[in-house]
This record gives structure tokens, C-alpha cells and sequence, in this order.
């Protein structure tokens, strides 16, 4: 059995007691993070190395953006995507090689597309469905076993959002959005492990924005999620979302998943 880890953190370094506090707490052997917001060479890894997460895939870059995958498991680094065709630090994949060897684990941060769903008034927008084709055609092609994770920026069914009405219009919950990572699971035939182990319509949000006090009104949103290649989905005895994070002093925005697999 393992556990793998998915966490939107928002600043690695700003938050990295509460990270500290998470892996002491939930100790998964895998920890997915994205928007760590630094370089490698001034990532945290000593507090890693303290608590055993000795083996660490840091695709990063100054102030924005940023994926970091760390692990008591030995792991391989395998490829830095540039989906988005610019540069920034978005995508690390890694391959296990100790307990669960040879499954691979994408690490995923698809952009927010900006406030405007509309490419020709938004190029930020038309950047996130250009990244989504590219992950799409990316998953046509894959052949082994993968567990696909990460802040994906999407909440695509009418329940993963507090009203679907009033935030159709809204990016993150656009149609286009959704039939964009529909495109994306169907070329791989992802299984959404969120929606497997928690079935649609139960409550299952990963995000709360800061502009409204998210435990009075509970405006939240599933943007963060956890993709398994079929074979793989067969093989998840568990998943849930760790959102009394959410509570603690100046919290990320997202809470952290949990999966389990016996492999």
C-alpha cells in the first residue's frame, strides 16, 4: 500500500511549517505540490530531508508558478512538459522505483486562464485551452500506468461548484473548459479517483477563495484533482481531501488530497 499527495500549496516557502505539519500528520510517501513559487536552488529541502523525503523532483522558477514532487520512495525524474509553450515551470513527472516501482506520476499545474472566458479577450485564456489540447494529445500516446495530479484549475460537473448556474460564465467552470478536459480524460481514458471514491453529487471541493470567509459561506469549488490510468483506478482503495488545512493560520487557498493504492 501507498499514499500519494496532491497539494496547490501557493508559496513553499511561506507555508512550509504547515507543509511540515501535513507530512508529520498524514505522513503520505508521496507529496505532489504545485505553485511552490521559487527556484530550486532556494527550495525548502532541508525541512524535507528532516522528516524523510529525501528523494525530490523541483521544477520551479522565481515568485510564480512551480511543481515539486517529494518522496520517502526513491523516484526518477522523467520529463518537464512545456504545455503551455512558454516556459513557465508547470509540469514534473517521476517514476517510482522502490515500493510501487515502475508507476509514474505526472505532477500538474494547469493554468487559471485569467477573469475573462474569451481567448480573443483573454489570451490567458486561450493559453489554458492550448495547454489542455497539448496534455490531451500528450495522453493519447502514454502506455504504462500513471497517476495524472494536481491543481487542474477546471471544476467540470454541476456539483463541484457551490452554484453551477451563477458560475457557468465564470472561468474554471466555463463549458468550454470542460469539454476541453473532457477531450483530455477521454484520450487516456483517465479515471477520476476524486469522483470513484467520493460519487457525485457528495460535497468534494479542494478550493475556497481568500475574498470570502469560506466557513460561513462555503463558496468552494473541486479544482484539484487526481487522474489514474484504468488500471491503476483498479488498483485505489481510498481518497479524501484534508480540508481542516484550510482552517490553519494564512492557509494556501487549495487543501490536499489523499490516494491510496495497493500495488
Amino acid at each position: 500500500m501507498i499514499t500519494i499527495a496532491t497539494w496547490n500549496i501557493n508559496s513553499v516557502r511561506l507555508r512550509i511549517d504547515q507543509v511540515e505539519r501535513f507530512l508529520r500528520e498524514q505522513a503520505p510517501d508521496v507529496l505532489c505540490l504545485q505553485e511552490i513559487k521559487t527556484e530550486e536552488k532556494h527550495f525548502p529541502h532541508e525541512a524535507f530531508e528532516a522528516l524523510g523525503y529525501v528523494h525530490r523532483a523541483v521544477h520551479g522558477q522565481k515568485g510564480y508558478h512551480g511543481v515539486a514532487t517529494v518522496s520517502r520512495i526513491p523516484i526518477r525524474e522523467l520529463a518537464r512538459n512545456d504545455w503551455q509553450a512558454n516556459g513557465e515551470a508547470r509540469h514534473v513527472g517521476v517514476e517510482l522505483l522502490g515500493a510501487g516501482q515502475g508507476l509514474v506520476l505526472e505532477n500538474v499545474y494547469i493554468p487559471a486562464g485569467g477573469d475573462i472566458p474569451d481567448r480573443e479577450a483573454n489570451p490567458k485564456f486561450g493559453q489554458k485551452l492550448d495547454f489542455l489540447a497539448r496534455m490531451a494529445d500528450w495522453s493519447g500516446r502514454l502506455e504504462r500506468p500513471t497517476l495524472l495530479v494536481g491543481d487542474f484549475n477546471v471544476a467540470p460537473l454541476d456539483c463541484d461548484v457551490y452554484d453551477h448556474k451563477a458560475l457557468l460564465k465564470v472561468v474554471s467552470h466555463t463549458p468550454v473548459e470542460i469539454e476541453a478536459l473532457w477531450r483530455l480524460r477521454d484520450a487516456h481514458g483517465w479515471v477520476d479517483l476524486g469522483r470513484k471514491h467520493i460519487p457525485a453529487p457528495e460535497r468534494n471541493w479542494t478550493w475556497w477563495s481568500y475574498r470570502t470567509y469560506w466557513q460561513d459561506k462555503d463558496r468552494g469549488r473541486r479544482l484539484d484533482h487526481m487522474w489514474a490510468s484504468s488500471e491503476l483506478a483498479a488498483q485505489s482503495t481510498g481518497h479524501r481531501f484534508v480540508e481542516e488545512t484550510r482552517k490553519w493560520d494564512q492557509p494556501s487557498d487549495h487543501i490536499p488530497l489523499i490516494t491510496e493504492l495497493d500495488l
